[in-house]
């Protein structure tokens, strides 16, 4: 069968057609192209992924199960990505350069605007600062410790960089270590300086140091001090001045910079432990600067860095966390707002500054869900808005993240406001965060928003979740700093061959060990180089991993603070009323709950004793101002232990059979079976966790 010819009309028949149709139809045509063209102008447009998303990682060859990301240049660990910036001070230098001397740390006063040194000016307060250590007596080969105890503000990033000028190492102190383990920290660095915010850290200092010997020579006050306090100093026969004067004396007595090298230290970072005393982790410029780097590279395809971004800092810099979010900033010339210092005031802080880089903890995504949903206070509101997120989630499936849909424009766009209505990259770490929750909010935002996995022995992030994939439940794959593995725990049925084990971390953001405690060491690195992180992964068919378990019976709170269980049991069973006590924590959750296991030989004397209740053990256990009385026993034990607010028990469930050997809850040894117990008051522990978030 032949094929015909088609004619094409020419110009002057489609004008005579025109002529030939109505107004009101041409109309209606215009207005139908109009709209179409707007829509195709206008209609949002998917991202595409940084990777093939059904790969995300890949084995090292040879590596036995280790696993790569896929922007890693073969098995090799990327260290930097800028060759002008291969230290953190290089990266401060680079800072100024690609932002022309731009802004970099911005603070406020209530109700002000942003006030901002810029990039020269934190480069000549560090010179001055860091000659003043010098003049002191510092250097890099003797007394290279630089002791920080501040909250986050621009002083603390200035001392911080003034070490790094002159190749000296920071050694942040933090409220929550107590003042035995401050005293510690201090004694195991031989730490002679000291810089604080305010006196009542100077007098904390002063109260570890008292009747002791130690190395402490100097307080810096980053206030003037009064005189009181100086005579106090001398009394503990060390000198207390004010930053100011540090940087007149730095000024007069100047000397040129002395740059640290890549694998020169750069942080002792003392983790907070969970038993014993704080740990120095020893952090290398290199560590800090591939960290940062692999962090970029793996967001930079969908979100690239520039000069004109915004970080707010109010995430404590006494953790890599933070470090390592302000090191990415500074090495892109990008500005550093902080906060006030007082929590209540961050939706003030975020609303003034406008960031468009916020760094979050789960505890605040928690607050935020739950403020959300609490404002929809009708059936009609929850309904809404669950659908307008649904249809925010169905775009991020697809690829589109946006804020100007209409659903942003009806609902979320206060949510967006309330974060100052310019954030375009979130990364949460520090913690698991509940995927229901994480999904929510990133639908919310309608920005870029990772979740990474990391721990201070490995700089900061060991793994990050991939532009594209926005599904929750996992902590993305490998960063191209580092590969991971997993290796057997046959004891809790865990084993590498089935995808699942221990997570091992090895690349160049690993640490170098702990300060003076090879012991401790070598617990963590084994001999090839393998960080043990024990926490318990499981790989995803897809390269991504997903955090299961812990090796080890240690909680970690949302807030990122962890709790050993056997530690605090052993306070609460000191109760007349207690036999036992099984303590619980919940990554998601920001307190702690426990089972617990009245007496039965002194539960009676003990309720009429303190109640004047008599009865039966199981009516007894039955009486809700016996719980109370209980909890409020034990809460009295662990603060006459010492034990710390975020340790404390908030709530309990009352059982009344011991555990034992014959029921299976305790070990031939009389320990407890962790896992067994867990799995037979899961029903009792979520009960809990929905009394206290109710």
């Amino acid at each position: 069968m032949s094929l015909q010819k088609v004619r094409l009309p020419d110009l002057d028949e489609i004008s005579q057609y025109l002529r030939s149709l109505s107004i009101p139809t041409l109309v209606s045509v215009g207005a139908v192209a109009m709209a179409t063209t707007y829509f195709l102008a206008t209609r949002p447009k998917s991202q595409p992924p940084a990777c093939d998303l059904s790969m995300q990682s890949v084995e090292v060859q040879g590596g036995g199960l280790a696993r790569r990301s896929v922007f890693a240049d073969g098995d090799e660990y990327l260290t930097h990505l800028y060759e002008d910036a291969k230290t953190v001070y290089e990266c401060m230098l680079r800072g100024a350069r690609v932002s022309n001397n731009g802004p970099c740390l911005g603070s406020r006063k209530p109700k002000q605007p942003y006030e901002w040194l810029s990039y020269n000016e934190v480069i000549r307060r560090s010179e001055n600062l860091g000659s003043a250590f010098l003049h002191k007596g510092h250097s890099k080969t003797t007394d290279p410790y630089i002791g920080i105890f501040s909250q986050n503000r621009p002083e603390w990033t200035l001392s911080e960089l003034a070490c790094y000028t002159y190749s000296l190492v920071s050694v942040p102190l933090y409220d929550t270590l107590g003042t035995e383990a401050i005293a510690y920290v201090i004694d195991k660095a031989s730490i002679s300086t000291i810089v604080c915010d305010v006196p009542e850290k100077v007098d904390l200092v002063l109260q570890c140091l008292k009747g002791k010997e130690h190395s402490v020579r100097t307080i810096v006050l980053m206030q003037t001090p009064s005189d009181d306090l100086v005579s106090k100093g001398r009394e503990a026969q060390l000198e207390i001045t004010s930053l100011q004067h540090m940087e007149m004396l730095g000024r007069a007595n100047h000397h040129a910079p002395q740059p640290p090298q890549p694998d020169d230290l750069a942080i002792i970072c003392f983790t907070s432990g969970t038993t014993g005393n704080p740990k120095g982790a020893m952090l290398t410029h290199c560590n800090i600067v591939s960290n940062l780097s692999a962090y970029i590279k793996a967001t930079t395809t969908s979100a690239p860095m520039s000069h004109s971004d915004i970080h707010l800092s109010y995430l404590p810099l006494a953790h890599m966390f933070e470090r390592v979010t302000q090191g990415v900033m500074l090495v892109h010339g990008a500005r550093i707002g902080f906060f006030q210092g007082d929590i209540k005031l961050l939706m003030d802080d975020l609303a003034t500054l406008k960031p468009t880089v916020f760094a979050v903890v789960p505890r605040l995504l928690n607050r935020m869900y739950d403020k959300i949903f609490g404002q929809a206070s009708s059936p009609v509101k929850r309904w809404l808005l669950g659908f307008a997120y649904r249809r925010k989630e169905a775009e991020i499936m697809k690829g589109v993240v946006r804020r100007d849909s209409f659903w942003d424009r009806l609902i979320f766009s206060k949510v967006q406001a309330s974060m100052g209505g310019c954030v375009r990259l979130m990364v949460v770490g520090a913690a698991p965060v509940s995927p229901t929750v994480l999904s929510f909010i990133r639908a919310a935002m309608g920005c870029q928003f990772y979740e990474g996995y990391g721990q201070t022995e490995c700089t900061a992030g060991s793994t990050l979740t991939m532009t594209g994939d926005w599904s929750a439940g996992h902590v993305g794959a490998p960063l191209p700093c580092n590969s991971v593995k997993l290796v057997d725990v046959p004891e809790m049925n865990y084993l590498a061959a089935n995808g699942e084990g221990e997570i091992c971390v090895k690349g160049a953001n690993v640490f170098k060990g702990y300060l003076k405690d090879p012991e401790k060491t070598k617990e963590t690195i084994d001999d090839d180089g393998w960080v043990h992180t024990g926490d318990i992964g499981k790989w995803l068919p897809n390269g991504t991993l997903k955090i299961v378990d812990r090796k080890k019976h240690i909680f970690k709170l949302a807030q990122g603070e962890y709790i050993a269980p056997e530690k605090i049991e052993n306070v609460y069973v000191r109760s007349d009323a207690l036999a036992q006590v099984l303590f619980h924590g919940d990554s998601l959750q920001a307190c702690l709950v426990a089972v617990v296991v009245p007496d039965q030989d002194f539960l009676s004397n003990w309720t009429k004793r303190t109640l004047g209740l008599t009865g039966t053990y199981l009516d007894l256990c039955s009486k809700k101002e016996v719980k109370e009385a209980i909890l409020k026993d034990m809460v009295r034990l662990g603060k006459e232990a010492g034990l710390k607010s975020f340790e404390q028990v908030q709530t309990i469930h009352i059982h009344t059979e011991q555990f034992s050997i014959e029921n299976g809850l305790l070990t031939p040894t009389m320990k407890a079976k962790r896992n067994e117990l867990r799995q037979k008051f899961r029903d009792q522990i979520d009960e809990l966790y929905a009394q206290i978030n109710a």
